[in-house]
């Protein structure tokens, strides 16, 4: 697939506010599902959905970061900057899925985890790197689907999987092309040539092999229905995960390991 825009206007398209939500992919994908909430320790993070559902006849444990379109749909969901409560919760159901034997889907768009005193006072850090570390470890397959932003821990947070997808016009970086600017060059009007120089467009990241595939968002010059796109990702799902559960808990494992040692 050959790159058409610059990083600036990937970057942009990213962040537009009429993308595909997390729900409304897991509505075209999946069947039956049912959302749960709550992490067990102290309360529910709207940025985070996830529950159980059927891919075909496939039962599957799928979680999202959720973004909002209007205002009071991003003060709801934290305009999809998770909590400690919403890494704690998808753990929760990652761990569920592995007693039960069932895949897990992740579809991650968010700027970060949240940063607020709140969060911190509740352990945001601990809560990504324990995320990190038991998502080593799951015996069962994992998919990722980068689907607008993903940036730093509070994505990885999310992906540490067997595979890592991106949707074309998606991003993947350790921080914004502002805070980049902002650190490197101390003026955060330089972003654009920051998103430039930090390879974190889907094409750059797949000729890096930091991840495995790009789902096409583009038909030419024809933007790709949010039908299309959906029905092209449970396509791509189903065979993959055919593939996958192929392999031993100790196979998943070790490929996920050297999947990520190779960086």
């Amino acid at each position: 697939m050959e790159k058409t825009k610059t990083a600036n206007e990937i970057v942009k398209l990213a962040r537009q506010a009429d993308r595909v939500t997390s729900l409304e992919f897991i509505d075209m994908i999946f069947d039956s599902f049912i959302e749960l909430h709550g992490d067990r320790y102290y309360g529910d993070d709207g940025a985070v959905v996830g529950g159980i559902a059927y891919l075909d006849s496939l039962p599957v444990t799928v979680i999202g970061v959720q973004k909002g379109r209007t205002l009071e749909e991003n003060i709801a969901t934290n305009f999809g900057s998770p909590s400690p409560e919403g890494y704690r919760k998808s753990l929760r159901l990652m761990k569920q899925a592995e007693k039960f034997n069932r895949p897990i889907i992740t579809f991650v768009n968010t700027p970060g985890a949240f940063c607020g005193i709140e969060a911190e006072e509740r352990g945001e850090g601990e809560a990504i790197a324990n995320n990190l570390y038991e998502m080593s470890q799951l015996k069962v397959p994992v998919i990722s689907i980068f689907t607008g932003e993903g940036g730093s821990g509070g994505a990885i947070g999310l992906a540490v999987a067997n595979e890592v997808w991106m949707l074309e016009h998606s991003i993947y970086s350790i921080l914004s092309p502002e805070g980049f600017a902002s650190i490197l060059w101390k003026d955060s009007s330089r972003a654009e040539e920051a998103a430039e120089i930090m390879k974190l467009t889907s094409y750059d990241l797949k000729e890096l092999h930091v991840t495995e595939k790009i789902i096409p968002e583009m038909d030419g010059d024809t933007k790709i229905s949010p039908e299309d796109l959906a029905m092209t990702i449970k396509d791509e799902l189903i065979d993959k995960l055919a593939e996958l559960r192929q392999l031993t808990s100790e196979e998943l494992i070790e490929q996920r390991y050297e999947r990520f040692r190779k960086f």
